[in-house]
């Protein structure tokens, strides 16, 4: 009967279908993996719940200035909680992951403080805070602050022979991206994040060690502030927010760190205790509850498609089967023609805006062109069914979410329907 409903009504060719079933029968291994993952993050998640006495009072709305939420205040000691920190700040009008980024680097670093990314260069939407494109006033060269980057080596390994030298007692904030972003490498699993970590504090203890988590909660059975990170971000409208997050972004790890970056977050002096949740929390919570499950959809959806792929000719990371510490999947396409094909077949397969066509446009905060595949119930939500790509050479496409593993087969089904037909 599924094989039924996808030929008649998505137009998928017989051929995909039956490759489809010799693959996911492949997968069963690779999936139980999954699931004992889940289970542990699901159970991990409901215990800080517990443990924090969540009650439906938790779900009421405050006014004005926002003093005395006790859902915000409590929401924010559950975050604190899974992630295993001393605080947190967990907020509705953080706009994205990158607001979330910003506020701790912000929070953290002024002039004459030295800044060391260790994992290659941030996301592209970091590029002008840093001051790496354009010319914002505030930018890390214009206010002094001193920025360095070491870049991956070649098969994607950490340079750990640079970091060495590099670290020194100038450096106040080493910065570590767990995501690939927009490489073509795996993402930084939590061990090799520890080493990092473990490193940089033999040769300067001082270091905060900062980690920008985006795309990364739940998918392991640790994070990386239980292996030494002092502070992470991350957004709400992905992984967190398990699809039901209207908006927001979370911080978490140690107090003081949290203090400084709650002043950039309101004001100095008044830092964490204002600021109204407009009665999102009952959503914000539910939606981490709920997160584990999620998240775990989504993986299984990106390994499918990278065996789907996989078999069809093209280079992906990661493959299959080899292990996972974000949700995206990079397919190597080498033709623009084939990545804006792909977009448009996630597009045609979303639930939302189905019939839209997306093309490549220079969004703000990104250097190339860049094409963005989304049908979300939330605009943006990266937990949800999409695919977007810079348009440059060699083409490499990003594939993740989907709120169920149905979804997301469909859309990397469809992405690949889609180039079979140019």
């Amino acid at each position: 009967m599924q094989d039924h409903i996808l030929s008649s009504l998505f137009n998928i060719d017989e051929s995909i279908i039956e490759k489809t079933e010799e693959i996911e029968k492949k997968l069963q291994e690779t999936f139980a993996k999954i699931d004992s993952i889940k289970a542990y993050n699901q159970y991990k998640v409901l215990n800080a719940m517990q443990k924090s006495r969540l009650s439906d009072q938790h779900f009421n709305w405050t006014t004005g200035y926002g003093y005395n939420d006790i859902g915000r205040d409590k929401l924010e000691e559950v975050y604190a909680k899974v992630f295993c920190t001393e605080d947190a700040i967990v907020r509705p009008t953080i706009a994205n992951g990158t607001h979330a980024l910003t506020l701790c680097l912000t929070g953290l670093l002024h002039g004459g403080d030295e800044m060391l990314a260790v994992t290659g260069k941030p996301y592209d939407t970091l590029n002008e805070l840093i001051g790496i494109s354009g010319d914002y006033r505030g930018n890390f060269k214009n206010t002094g602050i001193n920025y360095k980057q070491i870049d991956l080596l070649e098969n994607g390994e950490v340079d750990f022979e640079l970091i060495k030298n590099e670290v020194t007692k100038k450096t106040r904030l080493v910065y570590i991206q767990r995501s690939t972003g927009y490489g073509f490498r795996k993402a930084l699993n939590i061990d090799t994040i520890k080493s990092i970590i473990d490193f940089v504090k033999k040769k300067n203890p001082e270091v905060i060690c900062m980690i920008d988590n985006c795309y990364g909660e739940f998918l392991d059975t640790k994070e990386p502030t239980e292996v030494g990170a002092d502070i992470m971000a991350g957004s709400l409208i992905k992984n967190p927010g398990g699809g039901l997050a209207l908006s927001g972004g979370y911080i978490v790890g140690k107090r003081e760190l949290i203090e400084l970056i709650s002043y950039k977050l309101t004001s100095p002096g008044i830092g964490k205790e204002c600021g109204l949740t407009f009665g999102l929390s009952r959503t914000m919570f539910q939606g981490l509850f709920l997160a584990p499950h999620i998240v775990s959809e989504a993986i299984k959806g990106a390994v499918f498609c990278s065996k789907l792929f996989e078999e069809a000719g093209y280079e992906v990371k990661p493959k299959y089967n080899e292990d996972r510490s974000d949700i995206i999947q990079a397919v190597k396409l080498e033709k623009k023609e084939k990545v804006i094909a792909f977009c448009k077949g996630i597009q045609a397969a979303a639930a939302v805006d189905s019939f839209v066509t997306p093309v490549p446009w220079d969004m703000p905060g990104y250097d190339d062109p860049v094409i963005m595949a989304a049908g979300a119930f939330v605009q943006g939500s990266s937990i949800e069914l999409s695919a977007d790509a810079p348009i440059r050479s060699p083409y490499i496409v990003y594939f993740q979410g989907g709120l169920t593993y149905e979804h997301s087969k469909l859309g990397a089904l469809m992405a690949l329907q889609n180039i079979k037909n140019l």
